[in-house]
């Protein structure tokens, strides 16, 4: 077994795509709108789905926005340089909630960014082993 992907709900599909592809650089892998139930699924990714899990952005058409609620966390993604990772994010428009450093009682560098719906999005930075 292996984890295929995470959906979010998005209210604004090309405004989310933008997001998850100018901005944090994953790839629109495919697309498919479902007029009969007025919904469009589109998945992006670093990678092939084959390889490794993505994202699934469902957007119904009928609903402009979501409440997040209190349940759920965050996507994290591992980067090489966290401190540079925020640094792109804000030159391409992103919007970072937490700046990159130490992890509260540890030593991991993490920060935070958060997509046009208000999912958080945790930067991870990748160990180096010495």
């Amino acid at each position: 077994m292996r984890i295929l992907h995470t959906m979010l709900r998005v209210g604004d599909l090309d405004r989310s795509l933008a997001f998850y592809t100018e901005v944090l650089g994953m790839r629109e892998l495919r697309r498919q709108d479902y007029p009969g139930g007025r919904f469009t699924l589109a998945f992006v990714g670093y990678g092939l789905e084959s390889e490794g899990a993505v994202l699934e952005l469902t957007h119904n058409w009928d609903t402009p926005s979501y409440d997040i609620g209190n349940g759920f966390g965050h996507v994290a993604i591992e980067v090489p340089d966290a401190y540079a990772a925020c640094e792109q994010i804000k030159k391409r428009g992103g919007k970072v909630v937490r700046e990159a450093g130490p992890m509260k009682h540890g030593t991991t560098v993490i920060a935070f960014v958060e997509d046009p719906d208000g999912y958080k999005i945790e930067l991870i930075q990748k160990k180096t082993h010495a």
